[in-house]
């Protein structure tokens, strides 16, 4: 199954999940990332440091961590108390200080992906700072992750403030591509930034070859994402993408509004103790599932 490409984007927890799933193929499985987050930690650092967001790359790495060390536990360290330095991230901190260095982002990564031994490739999908901005219904701008989370409405469209490239090696992972997997995750705010970006949509709209695959929340979204339905989900990633279809829809669930114009394939995904949660065997057997 190694020869295989897989590509795939969003961001935090979801984005984790699936690269875990795909932890067997080593450099041949890629991670692009969203670098778009303000709240937290990263929110905290990236207010008085300036930089992309680290959070969601950070969270990727650790859940692909298989050999626990002293360098796994200080990059997952949080610190506690009163102080400043109160729920911060030590992994954030880290490439935090490495980008302050006038290291490449990307190269960063690879640092630490050398020092935790993890073969999985994963990129940020800018290496420029851009935040997440709305458009509301009447038309006024909201800017950041945290504040689209909480509107109370649907946006009209989403933006990136400033927009920026996509990644160099984004693209060209994008293009070489045999299968492009989307979510799961918090669809406005994991999945939406990377498509955002001219260059990576492009490059999705333009491969012909690879299949296309959305991967189902298992649970329902709060937020403005919840007034979504799958439909909806799917004109949006779509219209990124140059009006490229997207070919399969991974779920737990009978989409019968939707089986008329999707491969549609519904399978058990949950993890045992967390049914909002996607197993790692189960998402990974679904995914080697679509590349016979």
């Amino acid at each position: 199954m190694n020869e295989h490409q897989i590509v795939a984007i969003g961001g935090g927890h979801g984005l984790g999940r699936v690269l875990a799933a795909l932890s067997d193929f080593g450099k041949n499985a890629t991670g692009i990332v969203a670098t778009t987050d303000n709240g937290g930690s990263t929110g905290r650092i990236r207010e008085c440091q300036g930089g992309i967001a680290w959070g969601d790359t950070r969270n990727c790495i650790n859940q692909l961590i298989t050999d626990p060390s002293i360098s796994s536990m200080m990059f997952e360290y949080r610190f506690k108390g009163q102080g400043e330095l109160h729920g911060h991230n030590l992994g954030n901190l880290m490439l935090t200080a490495l980008d302050n260095l006038s290291v490449r982002p990307l190269d960063a990564i690879n640092l630490i992906r050398d020092m935790l031994k993890v073969e999985t490739q994963i990129i940020p999908m800018s290496e420029h700072p851009s935040d997440l901005g709305a458009l509301t219904t009447d038309l006024r701008k909201i800017s950041g992750e945290t504040n689209i989370d909480e509107m109370s409405e649907l946006p009209l469209r989403l933006f990136l403030d400033p927009e920026v490239p996509a990644t160099f090696e984004a693209i060209e992972a994008v293009k070489k591509a045999d299968l492009i997997l989307l979510g799961p995750g918090s669809f406005l705010t994991s999945i939406m930034p990377p498509l955002l970006l001219t260059g990576l949509g492009k490059a999705i709209g333009e491969n012909n070859t690879a299949k296309v695959v959305f991967i189902d929340n298992l649970s329902k979204e709060f937020g403005p994402a919840g007034k979504m339905d799958h439909k909806m989900m799917l004109e949006w990633c779509e219209r990124a993408c140059l009006g490229r279809k997207v070919d399969v829809i991974l779920t737990d669930k009978e989409l019968v509004e939707l089986q008329q114009e999707y491969d549609c394939k519904t399978t058990d995904l949950a993890s045992l103790n967390h049914d909002w949660r996607h197993d790692r065997d189960k998402l990974k057997q679904a995914i080697i599932n679509l590349l016979d």
